[in-house]
């Protein structure tokens, strides 16, 4: 590791001060304003930028560049070109356009459209973000785009979150405004997304069909010791792992991404690393790099990350903390309640307009954390339950209280914590606990969306966060705007009132596993979407169409194509995991059983053989026990098999995702009990692939 970190921080980015250090004064101030303002770039600007950003890239060793964007697969892509250009004598020279800057063609044909292309429709744009900074990797200068059809419609995540993130700035200046506060400008949110991801022996890992192809184990017993003793969360680093956390700081520092925090999470093989801060844009950017750079150096490391939801049956899955916060460019956190919350209208009319925006469009939340995987995390007691509530904590909750049955709220004095130790500092507890059972919960200056997978892009739930709080302030705006000035403090303490006492059923700050919660959920008419297709429909639903096409976030032609490409994705991948199955169980687990079984009763006859008066009564119950999983495993595999080719001859993709989840998963359930049953029977060196022992304990 670079002792001199500040320097090593950000060296392969084109920083702010490279830009300014780089580029002519009235260049670098027009580049300024369209990223602080979203004013048009001008060609010639982009052009200096364009010579400045070639001359550092060759500089630091690049040859090629790329624009980057991020497809609807949830991953990124990237077509690379080499700066050289013929000079018709032989030569070449190294070279680089605004055009080439601004404006990238890859085949779009390839990528999932939802019905928005035809395939034989090739042409696509990338577009250049100039808010997310390019970057330098593996010798090609990075830069990051939107991605588009050749008709304009976006075929990214980048572009609607943009779009989001514009639409939350332009309502929350104007309610800013009607409370007085003229100063700020625009506003920006910022997202601080804590990774969790699972570490294992990369020759374990490819010893594994399930792993490779699906991300996650569909057959396997439990180890012995899982996580119930409770020693592996927060626990010393092994040594193999400390030398894999060291050398992804460094490269996630050298990229400007601000790796912060890592330690061990509750699970074995199970870790985590959060960052800082960052806008809403490049904190989603940064997390696409964290989790390839991730994989990446794994592999140097001889070990694997995994980063599916639910790659180990009986233990925690992996999840990502979407950390979220409003701040104005004046420099003020807007859900930051300050040491007198009760008088901070600011602060009040913020925190209710997310309330009541979490409350109308808890279902797109949902679905902004739905994926195949994640459905067999959330609810399962390691994470938040799929009903979307919100916590507030003690004191905030009574300050809502206090507003909604008009009665005063006398304050609650900062509690000093005695440890009990003289020797122990005394501190200040916190305004609010945590709560882990809490899909969205307040955390002091921030609200904390716990429902995301760890493999997922941040940007949808971001996108739909940041609508749903920009409809919000839009409708307070509109309702209070035409109040005189010195009847705004009582409309808006009525305005709050009211849609507390509307909106307080998503107010939730109890244990959100209990079987009573899930009671209590039910008659306060919160939605609970178990499966990601039980909650894809609701994507379409007239108020949330309506609600994306208000704020120009999407057209209602890439609204439904996202619902066909969320559907598609689903029900390719139970697919891939039921073929998958089908193999590890014909090729591999199958064939195993049965020589196992043979070996045992081999061993059987010779023994009667030689002492004929010999019963073996417990080695006949095995072999009897191992033939039966046999044949009802061999069964079910073809069954499984019939019930995989019925789902491709299925019109309706939703008919199909539905099926997917009833039957094809429910199936593969059943058949991993009894594969997993079978699999404490046979001895190690019998079976065909690393056991959970392996994988869990021998990094």
């Amino acid at each position: 590791m670079s002792k001199d970190i500040p320097s090593l921080y950000g060296s392969l980015v084109f920083t702010d001060k490279v830009m300014r250090d780089k580029l002519p004064k009235d260049m670098y101030k027009a580049l300024k304003k369209t990223i602080e303002n979203g004013t048009h770039l001008e060609l010639d600007v982009a052009n200096s930028v364009a010579v400045a950003m070639k001359e550092w890239a060759v500089e630091n060793g690049a040859t090629h560049f790329t624009h980057w964007f991020q497809p609807m697969t949830g991953y990124t892509a990237e077509k690379h070109d080499s700066f050289i250009s013929p000079t018709g004598d032989g030569e070449v020279i190294m070279d680089f356009s605004g055009k080439e800057l601004v404006k990238g063609e890859p085949d779009a044909s390839s990528f999932p459209s939802g019905g928005l292309r035809a395939t034989f429709e090739a042409r696509g744009y990338t577009a250049w973000d100039p808010t997310s900074p390019a970057f330098i990797k593996d010798q090609t200068l990075y830069i990051p785009t939107a991605f588009c059809s050749y008709n304009g419609e976006a075929l990214d995540k980048k572009t609607p979150l943009l779009r989001a993130m514009e639409a939350l700035s332009t309502e929350a200046v104007k309610v800013l405004h009607l409370l007085g506060n003229t100063a700020v400008t625009g506003v920006n949110t910022t997202v601080g997304p804590e990774q969790e991801y699972f570490l294992v022996d990369k020759a374990a890992y490819r010893a594994r069909r399930d792993l490779l192809f699906c991300g996650r184990t569909l057959l396997g017993a439990p180890a012995p010791k899982g996580q119930e003793m409770e020693d592996h969360y927060f626990g010393v680093l092994k040594p193999r792992v400390a030398a894999y956390m060291h050398d992804l700081d460094e490269e996630l520092w050298k990229l400007g991404v601000p790796a912060k925090t890592k330690h061990n999470e509750v699970a074995p093989a199970q870790h985590e690393l959060a960052p800082v801060f960052d806008t809403a844009n490049v904190a989603v950017d940064h997390n696409q790099l964290t989790m390839e750079v991730m994989k990446k150096v794994a592999d140097k490391h001889d070990l694997a990350c995994l980063l599916h939801e639910k790659p180990f049956e009986g233990i925690n899955g992996s999840g990502k903390h979407n950390n979220w916060s409003i701040i104005t460019n004046t420099g003020s956190n807007l859900l930051d309640p300050g040491k007198t919350p009760a008088e901070n209208t600011q602060f009040l009319v913020f925190l209710t307009a997310v309330i009541k925006a979490v409350d109308d469009y808890a279902d797109l939340m949902r679905i902004s954390a739905a994926t195949p995987g994640n459905d067999h995390r959330l609810g399962a007691n390691e994470a938040p339950p799929a009903i979307v509530s919100m916590f507030l904590g003690d004191e905030l909750t009574a300050i809502l209280q206090a507003i909604e049955n008009d009665t005063y709220f006398s304050g609650q004095h900062r509690v000093q914590l005695d440890i009990g130790a003289h020797v122990l500092p005394h501190f200040f507890k916190d305004n609010t606990d945590r709560n882990r059972t809490s899909p969205f919960a307040f955390t002091g200056n921030k609200f904390e969306f716990r429902m995301l997978g760890s493999g997922q892009s941040v940007a949808g739930p971001n996108t739909v966060l940041n609508t749903a709080v920009a409809e919000v302030l839009s409708q307070f705006y509109d309702e209070l705007k035409d109040t005189p000035a010195d009847q705004m403090e009582s409309a808006v303490h009525e305005w709050i009132k009211k849609t507390v006492k509307a909106h307080k059923r998503i107010i939730f700050n109890g244990n959100g596993y209990t079987d009573e919660w899930v009671e209590e959920a039910e008659k306060r008419g919160l939605f609970n979407l178990k499966s990601t297709p039980e909650a894809l429909p609701q994507f379409i639903a007239e108020k949330n169409v309506d609600l994306f096409l208000k704020h120009h976030i999407f057209t209602k032609e890439e609204i439904h194509s996202r619902y066909e490409i969320l559907l598609e994705n689903y029900v390719k991948t139970i697919q891939l995991e039921s073929k998958t199955m089908q193999e590890m169980l014909s090729k591999d687990f199958l064939p195993a059983v049965s020589r196992f079984a043979g070996e045992v009763s081999k061993s059987v006859l010779d023994k009667k053989a030689l002492l004929p008066s010999i019963k073996a009564e417990k080695e006949l119950a095995l072999v009897e026990s191992l033939t039966a999983a046999y044949e009802t495993l061999s069964e079910g595999n073809d069954k499984l098999k019939a019930l995989t080719e019925e789902v491709s001859s299925m019109e309706s993709m939703q008919e199909a995702a539905t099926f997917c989840h009833d039957k094809v998963l429910a199936l593969m359930d059943e058949l991993r009990a009894v594969a997993d049953e079978a699999e404490t029977r046979i001895p190690e060196k019998e079976l065909p692939y690393p056991t959970y022992d392996q994988l869990l304990f021998s990094v």
